[in-house]
């Protein structure tokens, strides 16, 4: 050995000065994370942090400071900290969809919050009747309003729109025909398409007409004494343009009463307002459905509506029953956090003057121009300074769209910020998008045409300061 080299301990020997479990556990540093997250999950971590050290050491790449109690504290904390996050995160919906399925579609106003609230910490009359003091039905909390507000004779609600469309036909038409055009015959999120859902309720689906033109002579010509319903379905996900034709739902409900057949809707969006007061695209609404005569109509609760997640079915009342008392109606219903806020959302309805203040959706949809000029002008600085040299911030006009299938071919004027890498300075936007998703509250943007758009539609004055001051932590 070279003089004045020293002899390297072996691996076995490092392995060796690694600290026991039940000293660390009586160290005074550990205690805060056993007051926090528990002994069974500090101990726990802490035994799978000292064998990835002892793992280390016999493998000769150890790092001496790896074995200070503080490192040892401070890596395990981490790994707890991390564990503890909730899996669902609220995040900053920054991408120019509105109703963002991936994001949970609709933010519920406060008065619907402060319902689910009161629901989750007391007990509620669910199925109580006060009135009778027996047992009552769920669907009574929210059809009286539902009514009122779509002028139909009856409404229950399921879990969601496809639940409402998979009820009416596995109860009208099992084994039996439903009418359909063939350019409504749609697909949503995911691959879930109409036709599955036909051949999951035992019905047998009937196209009718073709992809660009269907006319009421199509629909006449397939209704036969197998035929249990006429379907019509709002294409809210798509447009067909050109050279088209289709038949409307006021033809469609002659046609079935003429042959004393049913005519459901499927209204997907399901807006229960004439958007056009706000000057924002018109949108079929479900009491125009139902004035037309439609005997069914099923919507979304989440979308258009501003509410919960849930499948609304309103109409005939005689259908309605039959649709309440199947088994599998009971499968699909829905608990009582869903009704709580979907009963505080509806009752903002009978008050439209003052809707868009305090419905999220629409304030959202609503907000002006020049409020996100100024937001933008108030938050370039701030991120001009997290970001760096690498970057170029600049406020920039911008197109948002409404989401979750309504209105494809619309888009609203917008304002945000466009953030595009110095290509010189080997700056990526995809770098970018991953840190921002990384913040402690995970920002959510849009890359195209080389620039990183963060559209402030959805980015309320109040959620500002939260939104600057995580900033400090990115990463990149």
């Amino acid at each position: 050995m070279p003089a004045g080299e020293k002899l390297k301990p072996p691996p076995q020997a490092k392995a060796a000065e690694i600290p026991s479990v039940d000293r660390l556990l009586r160290a005074p540093p550990l205690q805060t994370l056993l007051a926090r997250y528990g002994r069974t999950a500090v101990t726990a971590t802490l035994r799978a942090q000292l064998a990835r050290l002892r793992r280390a050491a016999l493998a000769g790449e150890l790092d001496p400071g790896g074995l200070q109690e503080s490192a040892i504290v401070a890596a395990v904390g981490a790994e707890l900290a991390y564990a503890a996050r909730p899996a669902l995160r609220p995040v900053f919906n920054l991408s120019g969809t509105v109703l963002h399925t991936n994001l949970g579609r609709a933010l519920l106003p406060v008065e619907a919050v402060n319902a689910v609230v009161q629901a989750m910490s007391a007990p509620v009359n669910l199925e109580y009747d006060l009135a009778a003091g027996g047992r009552g039905e769920r669907d009574s909390l929210i059809e009286q309003t539902l009514c009122e507000l779509t002028g139909a004779a009856a409404a229950l609600v399921v879990n969601n729109n496809a639940a409402a469309v998979l009820l009416m036909l596995s109860v009208l038409a099992p084994r039996r025909e439903v009418v359909v055009s063939r350019g409504e015959l749609i697909e949503i999120g995911g691959s879930f398409r109409l036709p599955d859902i036909m051949r999951r309720a035992g019905a047998r689906l009937i196209e009718v007409g073709t992809t660009n033109r269907t006319h009421p002579s199509d629909y006449a010509g397939a209704v036969g004494p197998r035929s249990a319903l006429l379907l019509k379905v709002h294409t809210s996900n798509y447009a067909i343009t050109g050279f088209t034709a289709s038949v409307s739902l006021g033809e469609l409900v002659k046609l079935g009463q003429a042959h004393g057949i049913p005519v459901a809707v499927d209204l997907g969006s399901g807006s229960l307002v004439d958007l056009r007061r706000w000057q924002l695209p018109a949108e079929p609404t479900v009491r125009e459905a139902i004035a037309a005569g439609a005997d069914l109509v099923a919507f979304s609760g989440d979308k258009l509506l501003g509410g919960p997640q849930a499948g609304l079915v309103v109409g005939r009342a005689d259908l309605i029953e039959r649709l309440r008392r199947d088994p599998l109606k009971r499968a699909l219903r829905v608990g009582k956090l869903t009704l709580a806020a979907l009963d505080a959302v509806l009752t903002l309805y009978r008050e439209p003057e003052r809707l868009a203040e305090r419905l999220t959706t629409l304030r959202l949809l609503t907000r002006p121009l020049a409020h996100l000029k100024a937001q933008a002008e108030r938050l370039r600085a701030p991120l001009e300074r997290a970001l760096g040299e690498r970057y170029e911030v600049a406020g920039a006009a911008l197109f948002s769209q409404i989401g979750s299938g309504a209105q494809p071919l619309e888009q609203l004027p917008s304002y945000g910020l466009a953030v595009r890498g110095i290509r010189a300075k080997h700056a990526s936007l995809g770098e970018l998008a991953q840190a921002l998703r990384a913040l402690p509250r995970p920002v959510i943007g849009r890359i195209a045409d080389r620039t990183l758009r963060l559209d402030l539609r959805c980015l309320e004055p109040e959620e500002e300061a939260e939104f600057t001051a995580q900033l400090e932590s990115l990463h990149l």
